[in-house]
């Protein structure tokens, strides 16, 4: 990984002469109070090796006579300067050829001299630079994609079942109605049936009344015509075998009611709503149980994509153990971003950083007054343990920090006359710890 090895800085914004060379890993803390350079120092940084445009919009330290002068050196054998009126850009390799903004721009990460681009990104924009640098984007895209469509298409699905299930619900049901609806016209043919064998069994009741009566003015005729009587004994026995056989026959005979079928006439539209209502109530039901078991298979279809996705993230090379990416969102150890503390955030962007570029060994970080102590040496540990290079800035003149910063100068420093049209002379060198 390639980093700064020394920075000589003069006339730039704040700052008026400062030599650094930062400790190769973990930090190096600019500290001091505020508007005295901290911030001009990484400004500097950005714009020697970023380009021109990071350069700042007044690049010229106020009241200077002398244009802006950068010279950093890179643990690559790299020399980057700029100098002059016009600050020209000027890269030197280290068989002395000399290379330009192309050179720098192969090993030098965009964000790890603008960090706070990352940091001040959407959750899904980090993301997107996560899933980028580790190759998954475009199947986890595909992957959500997907499950955004099944989980769409269950919700509907949900919705009509919960509908289907509450028409059911609200339905009412008649258990003693019959299963279909009732045809007027059947009801008239039954009906009719029943009135037609009434009417045969009226018509042998009839026939006993008049065999009856014939036997009695048989009977009659018989006594006043004796002389006849043979033929009338005769007579009368067979009317009597008759009369006997078609008492035989009327004497079982039962009349059917038709007062059922002629209440159900009237109430066939009553019976039929019954029937309907209960036919809908069946049906509305049945549907709620299929759209349930539709959900349920959408829900196994969602399920087996989100484990695709997590298997996808846990096979890819991320680049720090705990991180992950959760419904479109960077998660560390279980917390998004917003969630996360200072340092955290701080150790994720630097390390996707690092993950964009492997080359560029060094990041700028600003304003790391908001940690405490505790948090500060954990967090400047861990950039030792990645072989991380950080050069930070800190309202603070305390121990922690590498170099004090006062009024444009390393604090201790004796201070360089006033500023001539020639360059001033050589500042001090610090190296971090010194303080």
């Amino acid at each position: 990984m390639i980093k700064i090895n020394k920075l000589e800085i003069e006339n730039v914004k704040r700052v008026k002469a400062v030599k650094i060379e930062p400790t190769q890993s973990g930090l190096t803390i600019v500290g001091g109070k505020n508007r005295q350079g901290k911030t001009s120092i990484l400004d500097s940084i950005a714009w020697g090796l970023g380009g021109n445009k990071y350069r700042p919009s007044q690049a010229e330290r106020e009241g200077s006579a002398v244009p802006p002068y950068l010279h950093i050196v890179l643990s690559n054998g790299l020399i980057v300067e700029r100098k002059g009126k016009n600050s020209d850009l000027k890269v030197i390799d280290p068989n002395g050829q000399k290379g330009g903004q192309q050179l720098l721009d192969s090993f030098v990460e965009e964000l790890a001299i603008d960090l706070p681009k990352f940091m001040n990104a959407t959750s899904k924009e980090k993301a997107n630079i996560l899933l980028r640098i580790i190759g998954v984007g475009n199947k986890l895209h595909e992957l959500e994609v997907k499950e955004k469509e099944l989980y769409n298409q269950r919700h509907t699905i949900g919705q009509i079942a919960d509908q289907k299930a509450k028409f059911a619900k609200e339905q009412p049901y008649y258990p003693d109605a019959p299963k279909e609806p009732i045809s007027a016209s059947e009801l008239i043919r039954q009906q009719q049936e029943i009135l037609a064998r009434n009417g045969e069994n009226q018509r042998k009741r009839q026939r006993v009344a008049e065999i009856q009566a014939a036997h009695a003015s048989q009977k009659r005729e018989v006594e006043r015509l004796k002389s006849l009587l043979d033929e009338a004994i005769a007579k009368y026995d067979q009317l009597g075998a008759d009369l006997e056989i078609a008492q035989k026959d009327s004497r079982d005979l039962v009349d059917e009611s038709t007062a059922e079928l002629e209440a159900n006439i009237r109430q066939i539209d009553e019976i039929n709503r019954k029937v309907r209502a209960n036919l809908d109530k069946d049906k509305a039901e049945t549907d709620a149980s299929d759209y349930r078991q539709q959900y349920e298979q959408l829900t196994t279809e969602i399920n087996a994509i989100r484990q695709q996705k997590t298997d996808l993230l846990e096979t890819a090379n991320l680049p720090l153990p705990g991180l992950a990416v959760e419904d479109g969102e960077l998660v560390y150890n279980g917390q998004k971003w917003d969630n996360m503390s200072g340092a955290d955030q701080l150790r994720v962007s630097a390390a996707i950083v690092r993950k964009l570029k492997p080359d560029c060994g060094f990041i700028l970080l600003d304003k790391l007054e908001q940690m405490d102590l505790e948090t500060l040496q954990e967090f400047g540990q861990w950039l030792e343990q990645e072989g991380l290079q950080a050069i930070a800035t800190r309202v603070s003149t305390g121990d922690e920090c590498s170099i004090i910063i006062e009024d444009g100068y390393v604090a201790g420093e004796e201070q360089a006359p006033a500023p001539q049209p020639t360059p001033p002379a050589e500042p001090k060198t610090w190296k971090a710890g010194e303080f």
